[in-house]
């Protein structure tokens, strides 16, 4: 069915139910008042329940075709580039002392995470920043790609991934659900659940008796001493029930997404490990979370005030917080595990989505040592380009570094993109040592650390201005290189806070120290002075550039990367053509 016509199936079903509540009702009064039998009432509790069960039913089909449309709508914008605004933009995983998220555009509106993710779960989020903040090793670069390369075909399991569950941004609170399920029981005695259960029965048997012979004492005695015993253990069974609500609403998405994985076989050997995970030990994970989910459901219906009345001599509360704490103790250390594995295959599916809607995107060659020593620092990239750039704008450059040389000095006018490829390669870097596809032709590279001072700013709060910032940065970059990996800095218009001769004495001794400790980079500057760093480092540093030219009114840019420094500078035109009064000199 269609999305419109399961709505208005939804509307029926709605005027159904309460035409149904309403008959009820009239029925109840009417036995209240000796004109009918209880009895009576059976029929329409009856239709009420098959109703709730069908209307449910079409929720669930409806809420599913809209999460359709908008899977395939997201992918078509991916693939157009048109997808800015459309995603998650991952704005929770922002920090400034991050060494490079924020230079190089990793969250935030338009960002390389609102590119990337598909995920429907906090878990899964979480999942996939990490491995964008945090290089992984060569080891876990091959497991993923050879993951991300099983699961990019699989257009119908992501598909079923992103329908799975009810609410697409209530994700899943990691933290508050595993604290619910690894935390002491709060019911106990367990000889106190099945006092309950004997009363339940005497009570049930007593309320039989009285609707046959109306004979009330017996009746009133039980409730009596069954409410002695229930009042002393309300504040516990009320607060296990509560704190259940809030965790099965969480647990519910996880078990559709899992439900979804459990039926699926696999090769890659990370995707087996984690299949494992959400069928080990002899528990499937979807059916024990549709286990409790029904609990919750059954506490739920003490929501509606009639059934509220009629469930209380029943001690109905107590029964279902007992069955809940007995979940909670045979499946609440399988949570953690459930939620990881969800959380990776979410992660998977991300970087999968990407490899199929970019097919020409390959997977780089990660070049490590097989003795486990710390490589020597390489990347090595033909024809990169900018994912966050839409295609029909991109152009595309070759960087190499690692050996000779191991540093570009990257020089050119203002707007001319010298900011642009700094990102680009670091972009890619972070894509390469997440495990996903590169923008490029062909891209090989050790694994590195990053870093990059593109987004250095002064802070009023801290007191710090842009230049403290920036030196600060600098000096964590420098202990990063001296680490087990090689840094990979990027470092846009070095030190322009202060004078060239300083600038290029303080860059000079600073990038030699880098290079000492076995780094490689890229600085930007459109300070020709600094130029002269390339024959200060001799082979180990060279200058490129990009040209613009002025055509009338208008500068004009081709973004190519050329070798040597660049030979003048736009400042004056750019102000001239602005409208400026400028002098000739």
């Amino acid at each position: 069915m269609t999305h419109e016509q399961l709505s208005r199936l939804d509307r029926n079903y709605s005027y159904a139910r309460l035409t149904t509540f309403v008959v009820f009702v009239a029925l109840l009064a009417l036995g209240w008042g000796g004109l009918a039998s209880y009895w009576l009432l059976v029929l329409p509790a009856v239709v009420f329940g098959v109703l709730v069960q069908r209307h449910d039913r079409v929720l669930h089909d409806r809420d599913a075709a809209a999460r359709a449309m908008a899977f395939y709508e997201r992918g078509l914008a991916r693939i157009e580039d048109r997808w800015v605004g459309k995603g998650e933009p991952g704005e929770r995983f922002s920090d400034d002392r991050h060494p490079y998220a924020n230079d190089l555009d990793l969250f935030g509106r338009g960002s390389l995470f609102e590119l990337l993710s598909i995920a429907r779960t906090r878990t899964g989020e979480d999942t996939l920043a990490r491995w964008l903040t945090a290089p992984a090793t060569p080891a876990q670069l091959a497991d993923r790609q050879q993951g991300v390369s099983e699961l990019a075909s699989a257009l119908d399991l992501r598909e079923a991934l992103s329908l799975a569950g009810t609410d697409v941004r209530a994700g899943v609170n990691r933290e508050a659900v595993l604290a619910w399920a690894e935390a002491p029981p709060i019911l106990s005695p367990p000889w106190l659940r099945w006092i309950a259960a004997a009363f339940t029965v005497v009570t049930t048997s007593c309320i039989v008796v009285w609707l046959i012979t109306d004979f009330e004492p017996p009746l009133l005695l039980a409730l009596a001493f069954q409410s002695a015993f229930a009042w002393p253990q309300m504040k516990r069974i009320e607060r296990a029930l509560n704190r259940a609500d809030a965790a099965a609403h969480d647990l519910d998405i996880l078990g559709h997404l899992l439900e979804q994985l459990e039926p699926e076989r696999f090769s890659s050997p990370r995707l087996v490990a984690l299949h494992a995970m959400v069928r080990g030990r002899g528990v499937v994970a979807s059916r024990a979370i549709r286990s409790l989910h029904r609990l919750v459901e059954l506490h739920d219906w003490q929501e509606n005030l009639y059934f509220l009345v009629l469930s209380l001599p029943l001690l109905w509360g107590t029964h279902v917080a007992w069955a809940i704490e007995a979940w909670r103790r045979e499946h609440g250390r399988h949570i953690r595990p459930w939620l990881d594995a969800a959380g990776e295959f979410e992660a998977f599916s991300s970087l999968s989505a990407y490899r199929y809607e970019h097919p020409s995107d390959p997977f780089p060659v990660i070049v490590s040592r097989s003795d486990g020593a710390r490589p020597d620092a390489l990347f090595d990239g033909v024809e990169l380009g900018h994912p966050l750039v839409p295609a029909a704008r991109t152009v595309r450059n070759d960087v190499r570094l690692g050996g000779e040389p191991a540093l570009l000095i990257v020089s050119g006018s203002n707007m001319s993109g010298k900011s642009t490829l700094l990102r680009t390669v670091g972009v890619n870097a972070v894509l390469a040592l997440a495990g996903a596809p590169v923008r490029a032709a062909s891209l090989r590279l050790s694994p590195l650390a990053i870093g990059a001072t593109l987004r250095i700013q002064d802070s009023l709060l801290e007191g710090r201005s842009r230049f403290y910032a920036e030196i600060t940065r600098i000096r964590e970059l420098a202990d990063v290189a001296a680490g087990p990996l090689p840094l990979l800095f990027l470092l846009d218009e070095l030190f322009h806070g202060t004078n060239s001769h300083d600038r290029l004495v303080g860059s000079s001794g600073v990038l030699r120290g880098l290079l000492d400790r076995g780094a490689i980079g890229l600085i930007t500057t459109h300070d020709l002075a600094l130029t002269a760093i390339a024959d200060r480092l001799v082979a180990r540093a060279a200058n490129v550039h990009f040209e613009d030219w002025f055509d009338g009114s208008e500068i004009k840019f081709d973004y190519r990367l050329k070798p040597g420094p660049v030979t003048r500078s736009n400042a004056i035109a750019l102000m001239r053509a602005v409208g400026l009064d400028v002098p000739e000199s």
